[in-house]
């Protein structure tokens, strides 16, 4: 019997979570070394997960099916196509780096970390889930955690408001999903969650136009979808830095993901029927969420919009439905992930000294963190879609893909890519160079070598899918051909 390598990523971060609620709450140093190691080696398993996947094999690999349910058709049934095994190494590296920089938490750190291992179970578990009852039951579990991390963690002026909101957008998306899923459940006829049995079921055209819009937005809202985006800034900016990094770089993905492989997937006539508008939409969430992230002057909300804007291409490539945007969007997952994370990582470095995030009362910081600027600088290059990047390598495809099939909409769109240079560029300019301000002086000192190291972890990779884009485009066509052959996309 093979190893199973899907079920030890999932289930090692909870196991993990139970064992550190029993160690002394005072041991700062084994709770975080604890949670260091296993971090660690949920990463090594998902880059085995990466490297094992054969391009040239099956739709889905690494398969595991074990009966949960039976009298209820219900099954614990995972595995990988080549659009989900990237966004497993993701979610493997962003919570690696994640805990990395987490060391100065020292309020109930072995809570925290367990319940930020119960969130990568979650996530972990969307991912690879190829029944659609255990899709939904990771998926709440995803969500749990991060109402009580950015209630208990979060910022003290917004952490309530902004966790209620953010569960309370959730749930309703996710239960609005549900309701589409049972009608599938129950008109399909063979009353299975089992994804791939579905895919069979033959849903009628006019099942599929009623319902789409049910299992597409209920996941959407999750992606920040216009307009149910609002609860996601306010989360980013509330959040503890590792929970920022996990909640843009990782979390936003599942509704994106999970859009795409129930909605798009079980019900391709249903999105052929409705996608025109739903690309309208999309145009909305890059350009608004561009230009709002141009005007603020905190820090954190300017990435928690630039994240709206970036996540409005990744569902603008979706509803292409042809090639090139289904690779790209498959793309800017993983590159909005890893440059978000960086993002957020390197606020929250600033904000632990500074004690500020706004961008009009700071500067200097070049001087003093040369290492997190450069990584900035290499993050904001990513976000404006510079060739040599992986940003380049995602978006690029998606205005292919928008052009191909209506040029005035990729046009509008790439007003997005000038206004992003502007608030990037004014941010560097700002934050990272001019003089350091009176009032930071003496306050502020360079990153520890733990924090450089998982900053360089995020810019290699950002920059290896920029050169070699080889590392991952061909798994995403594998895994997009499947969805065209759904689509009869080309």
């Amino acid at each position: 019997m093979a190893f199973p390598f899907l079920s030890a990523i999932v289930l090692l971060p909870i196991l993990a979570g139970v064992v550190l609620l029993f160690l002394p709450p005072k041991n700062h140093k084994l709770i975080y070394s604890f949670a260091l190691a296993v971090a660690l080696v949920t990463f090594l398993l998902s880059i085995v997960v990466y490297v094992g996947f054969d391009t040239n094999g099956p739709p889905f690999q690494f398969i595991e099916k074990y009966d949960w349910l039976p009298q209820l058709r219900i099954s614990y049934h995972v595995g990988v196509d080549g659009i989900a095994a990237p966004l497993v190494l993701l979610t493997g590296v962003v919570i690696f780096t994640g805990v990395i920089i987490s060391q100065r938490i020292d309020d109930r750190p072995r809570e925290f970390f367990a319940f930020l291992f119960l969130l990568a179970s979650g996530v972990f578990g969307v991912f690879v889930a190829l029944d659609l009852f255990a899709l939904f039951f990771f998926y709440e579990i995803a969500v749990f955690p991060m109402y009580l991390l950015i209630a208990i963690w979060g910022w003290k002026q917004s952490r309530e408001y902004a966790a209620m909101k953010l569960t309370l957008y959730l749930f309703i998306g996710s239960v609005i999903a549900l309701v589409g899923v049972l009608a599938m459940y129950f008109n399909s006829g063979l009353y299975t969650f089992d994804f791939l049995a579905l895919q069979n079921a033959n849903f009628s055209p006019e099942f599929q136009k009623l319902w789409f819009p049910f299992v597409f937005f209920g996941f959407a809202v999750l992606g920040g979808i216009f307009p149910f985006h609002n609860w996601s800034p306010v989360g980013h900016v509330a959040a503890p830095t590792a929970v920022s990094m996990f909640h843009a770089g990782v979390l936003m993905k599942l509704g994106a993901f999970a859009a795409l492989r129930v909605g798009i997937m079980l019900m391709p006539e249903g999105a052929q029927f409705h996608m025109w508008w739903i690309l309208l939409l999309t145009l909305v969430n890059v350009v608004y969420g561009a230009f709002i992230a141009m005007t603020q002057t905190d820090f954190k909300y300017m990435i928690g919009y630039s994240s709206v804007s970036h996540m409005g291409l990744v569902a603008m490539g979706l509803a292409t439905l042809n090639h090139d945007g289904l690779v790209g969007a498959s793309v800017q997952m993983v590159s909005h992930g890893v440059m978000t994370a960086l993002f957020f990582a390197v606020v929250g470095m600033i904000y632990d000294q500074a004690h500020t995030r706004q961008i009009p009362e700071l500067g200097g910081m070049m001087k003093i963190m040369p290492f997190a600027g450069i990584a900035f600088i290499i993050g904001g290059l990513v976000s404006m879609g510079m060739p040599g990047f992986s940003g380049f390598v995602a978006e690029f495809p998606i205005f292919m893909g928008v052009w191909a099939d209506t040029p005035w909409i990729a046009i509008v769109a790439a007003i997005s890519i000038a206004v992003t240079a502007a608030y990037i560029l004014r941010a560097v300019g700002k934050v990272f160079f001019g003089e350091l301000p009176a009032a930071l002086e003496g306050h502020m000192h360079d990153i520890k070598i733990s924090e450089k190291l998982a900053l360089g972890i995020l810019c290699v990779i950002m920059i290896v899918i920029g050169i070699f884009p080889s590392v991952v485009v061909p798994m995403v066509e594998h895994g997009v051909e499947a969805v065209l052959a759904l689509v009869g996309g080309a």
